[in-house]
């Protein structure tokens, strides 16, 4: 029996809802810019309809996405995971967004709390090892919070931190950022967590690191890229 479209019931395209999510996950966007983008291309559709689409659609594409880069985010080796937080304001408190990279800046896993402290960090830290297994190397900054975690799982031994030395995340929030200036910050705990797994996922899958490796690599890579979005949730 063949699996039912989760397209069905809609009049736009499969290609329409793609593009339209693609474009408000990938870039710096709002629900407006998108609409006048499709309109251009002759696509009338309103900014309250990308809104249900990205609602309903986003999560389902990322954990397709997900789902087919699990298998080889660990293709063997020493793999090392950095670990590290951002303050998000909503509703004018303030929140912590937990994210774990590995060393080559895959986004690993997002989480969102409401404090900082050795608790949250525990539990950050557990719902990633549970979804992506053993770190060899855990690099962090100088909190205490993640050593006393570390302690409580008995693998304080991989933890790594010193200057510098936590770059890799450091430098993987800044499209987070990015989009979170974008959306004008955020009004709910669940809306932050819903996007930021989201957004993690999708940039995963295009981010290329263009400056790394020859123009020809980089155009195969974002053509891959392209062709495994467009198959998402396909028939």
């Amino acid at each position: 029996m063949n699996k039912r479209s989760p397209f069905r019931y809609f009049r736009s395209s499969p290609e329409v809802i793609r593009l339209a999510v693609s474009m408000y996950v990938r870039f710096p966007l709002s629900l407006r810019n998108v609409e006048d983008l499709l309109h251009e291309r002759g696509i009338d559709v309103s900014h309250e309809t990308v809104r249900f689409w990205w609602n309903r659609f986003g999560p389902m594409f990322a954990a397709e996405l997900l789902r087919k880069r699990a298998q080889g985010m660990r293709s063997g080796g020493h793999w090392k995971w950095h670990l590290d937080e951002v303050f998000v304001k909503i509703n004018g408190d303030l929140h912590y967004l937990w994210r774990a990279v590995d060393h080559e800046g895959e986004a690993l896993e997002c989480f969102v709390t409401n404090t900082r402290d050795k608790k949250a960090a525990l539990k950050f830290i557990k719902k990633s090892l549970k979804r992506h297994g053993r770190a060899d190397e855990i690099v962090t900054d100088r909190m205490r919070s993640y050593g006393a975690a570390l302690r409580d799982l008995g693998i304080a031994d991989r933890q790594e931190n010193g200057r510098w030395k936590n770059n890799r995340a450091e430098n993987s929030h800044q499209p987070f950022r990015r989009r979170e200036r974008a959306m004008l910050r955020f009004r709910q705990m669940r809306s932050l967590q819903k996007f930021a797994a989201v957004h993690a996922s999708v940039h995963n899958d295009f981010n290329q690191e263009r400056t790394l490796y020859s123009r020809s690599n980089f155009k195969a890579n974002r053509t891959a890229a392209l062709v495994e979005w467009r198959g998402l949730c396909a028939e």
